[in-house]
């Protein structure tokens, strides 16, 4: 594709999704480029590169567009970006060529808005302080309760580029094999700080296309997730439960710390995320594990009651913590949102809760940084639940023995280089 045919496309990217604000723009994206196979492997990176560089200045274009007296649509926000995040050698005039396959050439009110925000910086002194850190003003305050002082360095990570992390799978290889194997294949990768089972590798690279990956000696999987994982503490002969397993991430990571020994069940209201695990543990030579759908009116749960020496809520939140891959998730979310969520995770903690056996423990994580998700969650499940308490990690969990504070773990990009992640350990005593 030309310059301007990969410009036309990601006009056409952006109209998609503002056509369904509320569906994530890697879905919209992923179904986009499957409806236009003819576009190629570097032509798709070319496209999402410039729209996702619009997701993360969103409201910055925004507020430019409206001092500038412009309606904000795909094609203003796409100049404004061109001006405002400039690369070499590139100019909206050239671009929006009028050829076959690229955009219409700009009128003159788009000339007059290129113009006048040529040499612009994109962030102005005068703008707001959430247009600046590219948050809802609503939730301003209250990620300000959760960072304090450091509110506008910790979001402004959170808008960062987020790391490629893998996991690797010790029950086929280790750490150093995975990554000479890797090497092998020209990816580099690093040992990760805080999990004693992560590799990070530098920039975008096709993981997926590996051999390691293929044969199952490492898993796509970003260090707060595994810090997760670690703060379980699986051990082999436990009866396990990933109540919100999703495609079952976390659940292949227990299982591995298990040794694939004992019994670990996977479960979801979704179908479709279960269905997809299938293949994942089977890829990581995982056979302690089985799936359940849960559906409503399911008495499963009922007659499993104090049975699992472990329980892990990965539960439903707002997704905070993960806004460096997914910039539009800060566009969508809404005060309703953030009540609703709250609520369904006070009604999962409950329910999870009584499968919890005495002398077992309960996990809850989120990926999100909001203190309403994280610790008043636990603080009002602790206050109603009086046979739990909080839990130390164990000595040998693998994880720092000061990340976790009052048997409660909270990272961040800036401080960990991992995404925001949280995660509370709770021990049943009766």
């Amino acid at each position: 594709m030309t310059p301007s045919a990969r410009l036309a496309a990601a006009i056409d990217l952006l109209s998609e999704m503002e056509v369904t604000p509320r569906r994530p723009a890697d879905a919209v994206a992923n179904a986009f480029f499957r409806e236009r196979r003819y576009i190629g492997g570097g032509d798709r990176r070319a496209v999402s590169e410039r729209v996702w560089a619009v997701l993360r200045h969103w409201r910055h274009i925004g507020w430019w567009l409206e001092q500038a007296g412009a309606p904000a649509t795909p094609r203003t926000r796409l100049i404004a970006a061109m001006q405002l995040i400039p690369r070499p050698g590139e100019a909206p005039g050239a671009l929006f060529s009028g050829d076959r396959y690229g955009p219409a050439p700009l009128t003159s009110a788009e000339q007059d808005l290129a113009a006048r925000l040529r040499g612009q910086a994109l962030a102005d002194p005068a703008m707001p302080q959430a247009v600046r850190l590219e948050v809802p003003d609503w939730l301003l305050p209250r990620l300000a309760e959760t960072f304090g002082s450091a509110l506008e360095a910790e979001v402004s990570a959170l808008a960062g580029e987020a790391t490629l992390d893998l996991r690797v799978n010790l029950l086929k290889t280790t750490r150093g094999e995975a990554a000479r194997l890797l090497a092998e294949e020209g990816i580099h990768a690093e040992e990760t700080d805080l999990s004693p089972w992560g590799l990070r590798v530098p920039g975008r690279q096709p993981i997926t296309a590996t051999a390691a990956f293929k044969a199952g000696l490492v898993e796509i999987q970003d260090e707060g997730s595994q810090i997760v994982v670690a703060a379980a503490d699986a051990r082999p002969g436990m009866r396990v439960l990933d109540y919100c397993a999703g495609a079952a991430g976390k659940t292949l990571g227990m299982a591995m710390t298990m040794q694939n020994r004992g019994h670990i069940v996977a479960c979801d209201v979704s179908e479709p995320r279960l269905e997809g695990a299938v293949r994942r543990l089977r890829r990581a030579g995982v056979h302690n594990a089985e799936r359940h759908l849960l559906v409503p009116g399911d008495r499963w749960a009922r007659r499993r009651a104090g049975s699992f020496d472990r329980v892990l809520v990965d539960a439903p939140c707002t997704g905070t913590g993960t806004w460096r891959r997914n910039p539009d998730a800060r566009l969508r979310l809404t005060e309703r949102d953030l009540e609703e969520l709250t609520a369904k995770q006070a009604e999962i903690l409950s329910m999870a809760a009584t499968l919890v056996r005495p002398g077992g423990r309960l996990i809850y994580a989120t990926c999100s940084v909001l203190r309403e998700e994280n610790q008043e969650r636990i603080a009002s499940f602790l206050a109603a639940s009086p046979q739990f308490r909080r839990a130390g990690p164990e000595p040998d969990c693998g994880l720092p023995a000061d990340l976790m504070q009052d048997g409660m773990i909270a990272v961040s990009p800036l401080r960990h280089g991992t995404d925001g992640f949280f995660a509370a350990v709770l021990e049943r005593v009766d």
